[in-house]
C-alpha cells in the first residue's frame, strides 16, 4: 500500500514540449509547479491560459491547474527557485552539425542556478542528453552554488500523442542518483504515477542517461527493419502486412513499431539516434548498426518518388499533387524530421505543385517553408484539380476517406500511400490505381502502365 505523498514545490526550466507535459503533469497531483521561460510572450500566453503546443488532453490539465492555482509561469528563474525542492531542466539539446548533442542551453542553465540557489534542491536531467551529463551539470553548479546539492537523471518517454497518459500512467520511471537524499525525494514525487504497481527504477547517472538513447534506437532500428521487410517484399511478391502479423505474434518480438512506411521522423528518433553514434564514436566504438539505421532511413522517407516518377514516366513537371499530412505522426503539429517535408522537397524540385492538409502542422510547416506549397482547409479541398494523392501521415480521419468523393475530386483514381492505409481489394474494386509500401500495386484500367500493356496487347 503506498501512504501518502508530501506536496512539493517544483520548479520546470524550459517550457518545450517536455517542460510544459512534466509542469502540468506533477501540478496535477497536487504539487506546486512553476515553470521557467526567457521568452516573455510565450509566457504571457501560457498565463492567460493558452497552450502553445497541441498534444491531446494537455489542454484540459493545463487549464484547471492553472485555475486551481498549482501551475504557475515566470521569466525570472530566482523566483522559480526561491521555495524549490526539485528543479527540473527540460531544455533543447539540438544536433550539432556533427550529430552530437548540443548540451549548451542544458549548462548555462545550470550555471544560472548554481549562482542563485540558497538552499539545498534537486536537479534533474528531463532533457535528453549524452552519458556523462550529470557530471557536466554538477560541475557547472558547484562553480557557484554555496550549498548542498545533488543532480539526477530522470529521462523522459513521452510518445508525442499520448504524452499524457504516458505521464501519469507510466511503463517505467528511471532515476538516475548516487544520492540517498535525491532518491528519497524522487520516490516520493513519482509514488502516485506507479499505484498500479510499475516500477521506479533507480540506476547510477550514467545507465539512465544512456537508457533513453538505448530505448528510442531500438525503436528506431525496429521501424527500419521492418521497412527494409517491405522494401523486400516489393522485390519478391510478398505481402508486408501478412509478414509483419506472422512476426508480431511471435512474443518475443511484439506487435508494435512493426508497420512499414516512409520513415520515421520527429523530436525524438532522429536524435538521439545521430547522438548516440556520435557518442560511439567519440567513445572508440562504431554503432554499425545505428548509422545503418540512420542510412535506411534517411533514404526512406523519400521510398514513395521512384514509384511516382515511374507512374509517370520520369517526368512530374506541370503535376500537382494532394498530400495528406505534414506532422512526423498523428496527434501533434511536430514536423521536425517529417518525411512530409522531405517528400515536399523532392516533388518541388521535380517541377511538381503541392497542396497539403494536416489538422495540426500546416501552421508549423508553413513557418518552415512559406508558400512553397498551398494549403488547404480539409482533406477534401485538398484534392482539387490533384493528379494524385499522397499519404504521408496515418492521421485517424484520412483512415476512412469518402471514396466517390476522392474520385470526384483528382483528375485520375491514383494514390501514392506511404502509410499503407488503404485495403487492397478495396483500391481494386473501387478502380483506384494504388501504391504502398511493401505490398503489390493495385494496377487501375486508367494508369499509364495499363495503357501501354494494352497498346502492346493490341
Amino acid at each position: 500500500m503506498v501512504g501518502p505523498t508530501e506536496i512539493m514545490n517544483i520548479a520546470v526550466v524550459g517550457t518545450g514540449y517536455v517542460g510544459l507535459v512534466t509542469g502540468t503533469c506533477f501540478a496535477e497531483t497536487g504539487n506546486h509547479v512553476i515553470c521557467v521561460d526567457i521568452n516573455a510572450e510565450k509566457v504571457q500566453m501560457m498565463k492567460d491560459g493558452k497552450v502553445p503546443i497541441y498534444e491531446p488532453h494537455l489542454d484540459v490539465l493545463f487549464e484547471r491547474n492553472i485555475r486551481q492555482g498549482r501551475l504557475s509561469f515566470t521569466t525570472d528563474l530566482a523566483a522559480a527557485l526561491e521555495n524549490a525542492q526539485i528543479v527540473f531542466l527540460a531544455l533543447p539539446t539540438p544536433p550539432g552539425e556533427d550529430g552530437s548533442a548540443d548540451l549548451s542551453y542544458v549548462l548555462k542553465a545550470a550555471g544560472d542556478i548554481g549562482r542563485i540557489m540558497k538552499h539545498y534542491m534537486v536537479l534533474v536531467d528531463k532533457s535528453t542528453v549524452p552519458v556523462g551529463t550529470a557530471e557536466k551539470v554538477h560541475a557547472e553548479v558547484a562553480k557557484y552554488a554555496k550549498v548542498e546539492f545533488d543532480v539526477v537523471s530522470n529521462p523522459e518517454f513521452l510518445r508525442e500523442g499520448f504524452a499524457v497518459d504516458d505521464f501519469l500512467k507510466p511503463d517505467r520511471v528511471v532515476v538516475g542518483t548516487s544520492s540517498e537524499r535525491a532518491r528519497k525525494l524522487m520516490e516520493d514525487l513519482y509514488k502516485p504515477f506507479v499505484r498500479q504497481g510499475n516500477p521506479i527504477i533507480f540506476m547510477d547517472e550514467r545507465s539512465a542517461e544512456l537508457t533513453k538513447y538505448a530505448a528510442n534506437a531500438f525503436l528506431a532500428a525496429k521501424i527500419t527493419f521492418m521497412n527494409e521487410i517491405a522494401n523486400f517484399c516489393e522485390a519478391v511478391g510478398a505481402d508486408v502486412d501478412k509478414v509483419r502479423i506472422g512476426m508480431g505474434t511471435d512474443t518475443r518480438i511484439g506487435k508494435r513499431f512493426l508497420f512499414p512506411g516512409i520513415g520515421y521522423g520527429g523530436s525524438c528518433f532522429p536524435k538521439d539516434v545521430q547522438a548516440l553514434a556520435k557518442s560511439g564514436k567519440e567513445a572508440g566504438y562504431d554503432f554499425q548498426i545505428i548509422n545503418s539505421v540512420m542510412e535506411v532511413n534517411e533514404k526512406q522517407k523519400t521510398a514513395l518518388m521512384p514509384k511516382i516518377e515511374a507512374y509517370y514516366g520520369g517526368d512530374l513537371k506541370g503535376r500537382h499533387f494532394a498530400m495528406w499530412g505534414l506532422s512526423f505522426k498523428p496527434d501533434t503539429d511536430d514536423i521536425r524530421e517529417a518525411p512530409a517535408l522531405y517528400m515536399i522537397e523532392a516533388l518541388t524540385k521535380a517541377g511538381a505543385t503541392v497542396t497539403a492538409f494536416d489538422p495540426e502542422g500546416a501552421n508549423n510547416v508553413k513557418k518552415l517553408i512559406g508558400d512553397r506549397i498551398n494549403y488547404a482547409k480539409d482533406e477534401y479541398e485538398a484534392l482539387t484539380g490533384a493528379d494524385a494523392l499522397i499519404v504521408c501521415t496515418e492521421w485517424a480521419l484520412f483512415r476512412t476517406p469518402d471514396l466517390d468523393r476522392l474520385e470526384k475530386s483528382l483528375k485520375e483514381r491514383t494514390i501514392f500511400d506511404g502509410r499503407n492505409l488503404y485495403e487492397l481489394d478495396e483500391m481494386k474494386t473501387k478502380g483506384f490505381h494504388y501504391v504502398s509500401i511493401g505490398r503489390n500495386t493495385v494496377t487501375a484500367a486508367h494508369s499509364p502502365k495499363a495503357a501501354t500493356k494494352a497498346t502492346a496487347k493490341a
